[in-house]
C-alpha cells in the first residue's frame, strides 16, 4: 500500500507545481466512481493545502490494475506523470527534449 499525499510531496520534492491532475479508481471495484482531484494554475494558498490533504488515502501500487493517474506540472517547464507496469506504480518525472536544429527556422 502507498500513502497518495507522501508520494505526491515526495515526488514534487523542491519543485514549485503550476498545476496538476490525478484520479484514483480502485482496480478491484469498478464499480466505485474514479475520485478526481485538481489544482489550477494560479491556486490559493487554500486551494494547494485542500489538494494535498485530499490525496491523504492509500492505494495499492502493487500487484493488479493501475488505480492513480494524473500528471504534474512544474513551473520550470517538466512534468510528471504516471507509471505503470504490470500493475506496479510511480510517478515519471519528465524534461523537454532539446529542439533539434533542423527544426529551428
Amino acid at each position: 500500500m502507498q500513502n497518495a499525499k507522501k508520494e505526491f510531496l515526495n515526488t514534487i520534492e523542491n519543485k514549485t507545481v503550476l498545476c496538476a491532475t490525478i484520479s484514483y479508481q480502485n482496480c478491484w471495484d469498478r464499480e466505485t466512481p474514479t475520485a478526481e482531484y485538481k489544482l489550477p494554475i494560479s491556486y490559493t494558498k487554500e486551494q494547494y493545502n485542500s489538494f494535498v490533504e485530499s490525496l491523504d488515502f492509500d492505494y495499492d501500487n502493487g500487484f493488479g490494475g493501475q488505480e492513480l493517474f494524473g500528471t504534474i506540472w512544474y513551473t520550470d517547464g517538466t512534468w510528471a506523470d504516471r507509471g505503470e507496469y504490470d500493475g506496479s506504480e510511480w510517478w515519471q518525472n519528465h524534461v523537454r527534449p532539446i529542439v533539434p536544429e533542423e527544426l529551428r527556422y
